[in-house]
């Protein structure tokens, strides 16, 4: 894969990047309007999107950061872009072009105040794994095979001015709007800056393999502070391969591996009240062993007690059959607003209940089978029909607490790894006894 010599590190410069991409996606939409005269509009937009997911994704890999860190989260809402856009923002998730070995070496030494080769006995400067906001590298010391992750250069200093860049695109795809709508990027910049932060991010993982590694099938790195900075991150090298690129004729195999996944989510959440928020298949590897490795843990995400509470509350299969306390859980949570029109109250009061009717079903079993497509074609469906709802799209989106952006993209995160795993007789409450 083609390297990078340099990152758009300033304002001026990452603004530029953009202002060039929108020229691009201009020339694309006239292309678009050329195409229709001659193709049927579904070729025509299905080309318009092809090309507009391409040049958007070839200018956010060059920028990284906080702006490729959002297209990584958009390409899981797989019911909410087009098939070519979540195509090519996966790539984010493990799959970018890495800086060149000279700057990589000029990165580290900026950071640690060394060259590589000062403090590891060997260091590949080639990289192993880039994504949104740091690369892997391969190293030695002592005689252990380590990972060494390196963030890249600019990138906590341009979340604030990528964010407000990014901001307009957002605002647009998930019709928000009111003063108070201002709180979702708090909290995605919050987020972000917290994963640059790799100093909490070792406290992080240090205390989540101390509190999870007694649940089975599960395996963590250790991680080396003194071989650390705010910037680098120095782990065990784990030997396997990634979560997406991993396939078994075996089911007790896949099943073993989504009990564990499933185990590790759930003890998190409900006995930890906290949780790691980034399931995405970048983050984890299968073991020759075939245990489940998971080797990031930059995106924690606590849970705090009046959301946790009502939310639980409405997986339950009585509560969202109770009128009267469904409404109720809908107010707590924001997604029902005190200033909501009548129509607003009808429209999202009906709309919440058919999403959770569905997708709280693994909740109302005791074992689940996440191999299930019918399930997940559902998902899919329900996620597409408000997805063109012209009545939604004429509604204020701005709707529930903002601990919903990163508690709900972890369970559609884990779901979609469960069902890349094909795993079936999950036990839903199997956590309660770990």
């Amino acid at each position: 894969m083609k390297t990078i010599d340099s990152i758009p590190t300033s304002k001026m410069q990452r603004a530029s990047k953009l202002v060039t991409t929108g020229a691009k996606i201009g020339v694309n939409y006239l292309k678009y309007y050329g195409d229709k005269i001659t193709k049927t509009e579904e070729i025509a937009k299905a080309r318009l999107n092809e090309n507009n997911a391409e040049d958007i994704y070839d200018g956010l890999k060059q920028l990284k950061g906080s702006a490729l860190k959002v297209a990584q989260m958009l390409s899981m809402e797989k019911s909410i872009l087009p098939q070519a856009y979540v195509e090519k923002f996966s790539l984010s998730q493990f799959s970018v072009p890495p800086l060149s070995p000279a700057l990589v070496t000029k990165t580290f030494k900026t950071y640690f105040g060394k060259n590589p080769t000062e403090i590891y006995d060997k260091f590949d400067a080639v990289s192993i794994n880039a994504a949104s906001i740091g690369q892997v590298h391969k190293a030695e010391k002592d005689n252990k095979k380590l990972a060494v992750k390196i963030q890249y250069p600019g990138v906590a200093q341009s979340i604030a001015s990528d964010l407000s860049l990014v901001k307009p695109i957002a605002v647009k795809l998930f019709n928000i709007k009111g003063k108070d709508s201002d709180k979702y990027f708090k909290e995605v910049e919050n987020k972000l800056v917290e994963e640059t932060n790799y100093t909490l991010e070792i406290d992080q993982s240090q205390s989540i393999v101390e509190d999870c590694k007694h649940i089975p099938n599960l395996k963590f790195p250790n991680y080396y502070p003194t071989l650390s900075s705010d910037r680098i991150i120095t782990m065990d090298w784990m030997n396997g391969v990634h979560l997406s690129e991993f396939s078994t004729k075996n089911e007790n195999v896949s099943n073993a591996l989504g009990q564990a996944l499933w185990d590790f989510y759930m003890f998190q959440i409900h006995k930890l009240k906290k949780v790691h928020a980034d399931p995405h298949p970048g983050n984890f590897l299968i073991s020759p062993d075939n245990e489940l490795i998971v080797i990031d843990f930059g995106c924690m995400k606590t849970i705090p007690n009046d959301f946790y509470i009502p939310y639980f509350e409405l997986a339950k299969k009585e509560n969202i059959s109770n009128p009267e306390y469904f409404e109720k859980k809908l107010f707590e949570l924001e997604i029902l607003r005190t200033d909501d029109s009548e129509e607003e109250l009808i429209f999202f009061k009906a709309m919440f209940h058919e999403m959770l009717s569905l997708f709280t079903q693994p909740f109302h079993e005791d074992t689940f089978d996440f191999s299930d497509e019918i399930f997940f074609n559902k998902i899919s469906d329900l996620g597409a029909k408000y997805a063109k709802s012209t009545e939604l799209k004429n509604m204020n989106g701005n709707r529930g607490s903002k601990h919903f952006i990163y508690i709900n993209r972890t369970f559609f995160g884990l779901y979609n790894l469960m069902h890349d795993l094909k795993a079936k007789e999950v036990k839903i409450n199997n956590f309660k006894s770990l």
